[in-house]
């Protein structure tokens, strides 16, 4: 986990932004501990309270933010997925970037890869967010998803560029 050249996260002011967070249930404390993190970042762009919507896994994050990408400006994606014996890791890790990726430019709509893909437990709750991480995903997936969903606005002409966003 190198972090090199990372930029700061600052959380954009979006009090208009409409935002929904989707949260996998496997590794469910890590998983929570990165939404409270991603429903801080909201709060403190002020934004109005994020739908927060679950799936049983990793696989099922994309068709659920593809959906709500129809009525949210940001939409943010949290999982964990963790290396284990068998190449079924690399196949999900693919499967679920690939597919974000995918929902991101066929919608156009920001959408923020929380999605950790690590090799043990400990990596995972590095980047989680507690108070002894050294990464936040969480809250860095939201905040990106806020700036990239003002930036996609600003290009469609229907906000100020006087915000500072172009």
């Amino acid at each position: 986990m190198s972090g090199e050249g990372r930029p700061q996260v600052s959380v954009p002011h979006a009090p208009d932004l409409r935002v929904a967070i989707v949260a996998i249930r496997w590794h469910a404390d890590i998983a929570e501990q990165m939404l409270r993190r991603a429903l801080q970042a909201a709060e403190q762009a002020g934004t109005a309270e994020p739908r927060v919507v679950r799936v049983p896994g990793s696989m099922e994050l994309p068709v659920v933010c593809q959906q709500l990408t129809h009525a949210y400006d940001a939409v943010v994606a949290l999982g964990v997925v963790i290396r284990g014996g068998t190449p079924h890791f690399d196949y999900v890790c693919e499967s679920v970037t690939s597919g974000l990726t995918r929902v991101t430019l066929d919608e156009s709509t920001a959408v923020g890869n929380g999605v950790l893909t690590v090799d043990s437990r400990e990596q995972a709750t590095l980047r989680a967010g507690f108070d002894d991480s050294i990464e936040d995903k969480g809250f860095e997936a939201t905040a990106a998803a806020l700036e990239t969903a003002l930036v996609l606005r600003g290009l469609r002409g229907d906000y100020s560029s006087e915000r500072g966003f172009l």
